[in-house]
């Protein structure tokens, strides 16, 4: 009967942590957080320079690992019929952790643009944001760059 609560936990730790992965906020040019929607925001007009993809980093939070140690002890305290000894409780909350921070980390992962632009001021910057379907830049663009709360968007 023992054996059968801990398998129970392990499809609602789960699910649990793939909910919270779901959550992690967006990084294109058109999402602004609660805190940005009415603050004011600081504008320029630029030109493209060039144009580059790169990938953006996924979360690292203790959510993944806390969750792959949660799953990866339970499946350790199983081994031998439910009379696992502690060594095997330990290695696979630590191999759990490890593979919940790496799961979390790749599902969060994004595909990212690198837009570098020479500014009407004559400042040239490199802005950072993820790809969107409905936002593309090429060289020579005439784009807009609002900066709000630290946050800048390069839009067009």
């Amino acid at each position: 009967m023992k054996m059968k609560k801990h398998v129970l936990w392990m499809p609602l730790i789960l699910v649990f942590s793939l909910f919270s992965v779901g959550c992690a906020s967006q990084l294109t040019g058109d999402t602004y957080s609660r805190s940005e929607a009415r603050a004011p925001q600081t504008v320029r007009m630029g030109t493209v320079e060039s144009v580059r993809m790169v990938q953006i980093e996924g979360t690292k939070t203790p959510i993944g690992a806390g969750a792959g140690a949660a799953v990866g002890g339970i499946a350790g305290s199983g081994v031998g019929g439910g009379r696992g000894t502690g060594i095997a409780t330990v290695l696979g909350a630590v191999a759990g952790g490890m593979a919940g921070a790496a799961a979390e980390e790749g599902l969060t992962r994004r595909q990212g643009i690198e837009i570098t632009v020479t500014e009407d001021s004559g400042h040239t910057r490199a802005y950072v944001q993820q790809v969107t379907d409905n936002m593309h830049f090429a060289p020579g663009d005439r784009v807009r760059i609002t900066t709000v709360n630290g946050t800048a968007r390069v839009t067009k």
